[in-house]
C-alpha cells in the first residue's frame, strides 16, 4: 500500500511530461490550411444568393451557405463601387483613399493624366502580340493578404491570379505574386506580362492550345433547363435587354456560333467565361501542384462574366439567371475537384463579389418605382460651357468619371484661376440638376450636410492624388454609363452608394471556418483581417478591417 502514492506520483509526472510535449509539438508545428481560394463574382448582388436558391444544386452556392459560414449584412466602405477598387478592397483590407486604386481608370490630380488601374508601359505582354499584357499591380500601394502570406513563408508559398478581366486577376494576386493570368481577346489566349515571367509555362501553352473558347461559342448558349421554368421567363424579349451584335432580338437561345464571327472576346458575355475561367484555375491545381506541396498557396480567382452579362442584359433578365444556375454547377465541380485533390477540409474557400448592380431605370419607372439615368457626357458640356464664359477658359472640367468632378488643374493654374472659385461654381450649377441628390467638395466633406454614412464612404473613396475634386451624389435608382436601344437604356451598371450596388456576398467555407450566420454589420474591408487571423499572419499594411471573429473555430 506504501507505494501506491509514489506509483501515482510517477503517473501524473509522466502525463504531464507528454501533455506538455503535446503542447510543443502543437505551438512549434502552426496548423494553416493546405491551400486558400478567393472566388469573386463579378456584378454579384447579394441577394442572388438567394434569388435562384430553390434551382441551386446542393454542392455549389447551398453548399458554400450550408457548410460554410454567411456574412448577411456585408456592405463596400467607399466609393464608387467598381471592379478595380472592389477587388483591391477584398484583398487588401483597405479603401482607395488608402491603396490608391480609385477605379478602373482614375485621373492623376497633378498632371491631369487619365490612367487605367494596372496599366504598366514598362512590362511587354507575354504569350499575344497584342498590346493587353501591358500590365502590372505597380499602381498599387498597398499589400495585399497574398503578399502578405508570401512574406511570412519567405515566399515559399505560391499565389497565382486568374481572371478573364486583367484587373481582376493582377490585383488580388498583389505586387510578390508568382503568376497572374487574364484572358486575350486578340489571340484567344490566356496571357500575362514581363512583370512576372517572360514566357508562359508549359502547360498554360498546353491549355491555350486547346482553344476552348473557340469550343464553347460553337456549343451557342441554350439555357440549362426548359425556358418556361425560369423565373423571368414572363419577359424574355424585352426593351430592358441589350442584344448581342447580330441578334435580332436580347432572347434565348443566343446562336454565338453563328454570331461570335471570330471574335473571341464574346465569350466573356456568357456563362461559358467562368466555366473557361474555373478550367484554366482547374488546370492550374493541378500543374503547380497547389495545396499539395507542404505549404500554404493562394489561388486569387475572379469570375468576370457575371459582369458583362448583368451589364448587358440587367438584373431581371433570363440569360442572368441562366448565369447563375450554370456558375452554380461549375462551382460544384470545382468544389468537388478541390476536395479530390486538396482534400476535403484541408482548404478554405470564401466568396464574395466586388460590387453589384442596380435594377434597369425603364424597368423601374414601368413598375411606378421613382428611377432615371443621368447623362454625364451633355452635363459635362454645359459645365463646362458656363465655366468658360466666366473664365474665358476652355476645358476647365476634364471629366466626371466616378461620379466626381476632375478639374483640369494644369490649365486652371496656368490661367491664374482660383479653383476654390471653380469648385464652388461647379458645386452650384450641379446642385441645380435634377437627377443629382448630393454635391460634395471632397475636402469639406466633414462640414456637408448629408447622412454620415455618405461621409464615411466618400472619405474612404477619396484619394487625394487619384480622385476629383468634387463627389456628386446620384439620387436613388438614378445612375449612368450603361447601354442604350430603342425604348432607353438597356441592361445595368454600377457605382454608387446604394444597397443594390454596396450589400455584396460574403461567405466563408472550409478548414478552420465554423458553420453559421450572421446579420450584425460587416464590411468588405473585414475580409482580409478574417483571413490573415485564421492563416496567422499579419495584415496587409493599409488594411483598416476588423476579423469577423464568429467565422473562425
Amino acid at each position: 500500500m506504501k507505494f501506491k502514492p509514489l506509483f501515482f506520483l510517477l503517473t501524473a509526472a509522466v502525463l504531464s511530461a507528454n501533455a506538455q510535449t503535446k503542447k510543443k509539438v502543437e505551438l512549434n508545428s502552426l496548423a494553416r490550411p493546405k491551400l486558400v481560394v478567393g472566388i469573386v463574382v463579378d456584378q454579384m448582388r447579394w441577394d442572388y444568393l438567394y434569388r435562384y436558391y430553390d434551382r441551386y444544386s446542393t454542392g455549389g452556392f447551398k453548399r458554400l451557405l450550408n457548410e460554410g459560414f454567411s456574412c448577411e449584412n456585408a456592405s463596400i466602405d467607399y466609393i464608387p463601387t467598381v471592379t478595380a477598387a472592389g477587388h483591391t478592397c477584398i484583398y487588401t483590407g483597405s479603401v482607395p483613399s488608402i491603396h490608391g486604386i480609385a477605379g478602373n481608370d482614375f485621373v492623376i490630380q497633378a498632371t491631369g493624366k487619365q490612367i487605367y488601374c494596372t496599366e504598366d508601359s514598362t512590362v511587354q505582354t507575354v504569350g499575344s502580340t497584342s498590346a493587353a499584357g501591358k500590365m502590372s499591380p505597380r499602381n498599387l500601394l498597398v499589400t495585399t493578404i497574398t503578399d502578405e502570406l508570401r512574406l511570412a513563408t519567405n515566399f515559399r508559398s505560391k499565389v497565382i491570379g486568374i481572371a478573364l478581366k486583367d484587373r481582376g486577376g493582377i490585383l488580388p494576386a498583389g505586387h510578390t505574386a508568382n503568376a497572374a493570368y487574364w484572358f486575350d481577346d486578340k489571340s484567344g489566349n490566356w496571357i500575362t506580362s514581363t512583370y512576372y515571367m517572360n514566357e508562359l509555362p508549359q502547360w498554360v501553352k498546353d491549355f491555350n492550345a486547346r482553344r476552348l473558347a473557340e469550343s464553347y461559342l460553337k456549343k451557342d448558349w441554350n439555357t440549362l433547363y426548359p425556358l418556361n421554368t425560369y423565373v423571368q421567363s414572363t419577359a424574355d424579349n424585352n426593351r430592358y435587354e441589350g442584344k448581342f451584335k447580330g441578334a435580332d432580338a436580347p432572347t434565348m437561345p443566343v446562336k454565338t456560333s453563328a454570331l461570335y464571327n471570330g471574335n473571341l472576346g464574346m465569350i466573356r458575355s456568357t456563362p461559358y467565361g467562368d466555366t473557361f475561367t474555373l478550367d484554366l484555375a482547374t488546370a492550374a491545381v493541378n500543374a503547380e501542384m497547389l495545396g499539395q506541396r507542404g505549404i500554404t498557396d493562394f489561388l486569387a480567382v475572379s469570375l468576370s462574366s457575371t459582369d458583362y452579362v448583368g451589364h448587358q442584359y440587367g438584373v431581371n433578365a433570363i440569360e442572368t439567371e441562366d448565369t447563375y444556375l450554370r456558375l452554380d454547377q461549375d462551382l460544384s465541380k470545382f468544389l468537388t475537384f478541390l476536395d479530390s485533390k486538396v482534400g476535403r477540409g484541408n482548404y478554405t474557400v470564401f466568396l464574395t463579389a466586388d460590387h453589384g448592380a442596380a435594377h434597369n431605370s425603364t424597368f423601374l419607372k414601368d413598375h411606378n418605382i421613382p428611377a432615371g439615368n443621368w447623362d454625364d457626357a451633355a452635363c459635362l458640356r454645359s459645365l463646362n460651357k458656363v465655366l468658360s464664359e466666366k473664365y474665358k477658359t476652355e476645358k476647365l472640367i476634364i471629366n466626371l468619371d466616378n461620379y466626381q468632378v476632375n478639374l483640369n488643374n494644369t490649365v486652371i493654374r496656368k490661367a491664374n484661376i482660383s479653383t476654390d472659385e471653380v469648385k464652388t461654381d461647379c458645386i452650384n450649377y450641379l446642385q441645380k440638376q435634377p437627377e443629382i441628390a448630393y454635391v460634395v467638395d471632397m475636402q469639406k466633406v466633414s462640414a456637408a450636410s448629408i447622412p454620415d454614412e455618405l461621409k464615411q464612404r466618400i472619405t474612404n473613396g477619396y484619394n487625394m492624388a487619384n480622385s476629383g475634386a468634387i463627389q456628386i451624389i446620384l439620387k436613388p435608382a438614378y445612375y449612368t454609363g450603361h447601354g442604350s436601344g430603342d425604348g432607353g437604356p438597356t441592361g445595368t451598371t454600377h457605382g454608387t452608394w446604394n444597397p443594390y450596388d454596396a450589400h455584396i456576398p460574403m461567405v466563408f467555407m472550409g478548414w478552420g471556418v465554423k458553420h453559421g450566420s450572421t446579420t450584425r454589420e460587416t464590411h468588405m474591408t473585414d475580409i482580409t483581417p478574417t483571413l490573415s487571423a485564421l492563416l496567422h499572419i499579419q495584415v496587409p499594411n493599409g488594411s483598416i478591417g476588423h476579423p469577423v471573429a464568429e467565422v473562425l473555430k
